[in-house]
């Protein structure tokens, strides 16, 4: 009287369904979170380099001597290996003062930006905007 054709073809049907939501809640489950921390970390590491680099107003003094290949050593020295950067400076009139390139060629997939005001301590008192962008290398 009852079709066994048709339980069997139901069950497999059930089967499929159960075996489909699994495979999506685990997939689900398993997926790496987008991780905002390590924005959050860059972008602390970036304004606590430009500090450290302002100290004494070193930053202003190399800036307006246009000595950019002691800011891109500066740097260097300053970030942690496996972070790339890319640093360029703005007079107060957002037009861009470095003609080379300060960085160490800007690679990754998320790209942290971090603008750093900055100040001369010459008799001008010429203002700056740094603009410091860092990624992790990889």
């Amino acid at each position: 009287m009852f079709n066994k054709k048709g339980q069997v073809r139901m069950l497999e049907a059930f089967l499929a369904v159960l075996v489909i939501f699994s495979a999506s809640l685990l997939s689900f489950r398993f997926s790496p979170p987008t991780n905002f921390d390590n924005e959050k970390l860059l972008s602390t590491l970036g304004m606590q380099t430009l500090i450290e680099l302002d100290g004494n107003g070193t930053l202003g003094r190399l800036i307006d001597n246009r000595n950019w290949t002691a800011v891109r050593d500066d740097l260097k020295i300053l970030l942690p290996v496996g972070v790339s950067y890319n640093l360029t400076v703005y007079d107060d009139a957002m037009n861009q003062i470095n003609n080379s390139t300060i960085g160490n060629g800007l690679k990754g997939q998320k790209v942290v930006s971090v603008e750093y005001p900055c100040a001369s301590q010459s008799l001008t008192s010429d203002l700056y905007l740094i603009r410091l962008q860092l990624a992790y290398a990889g």
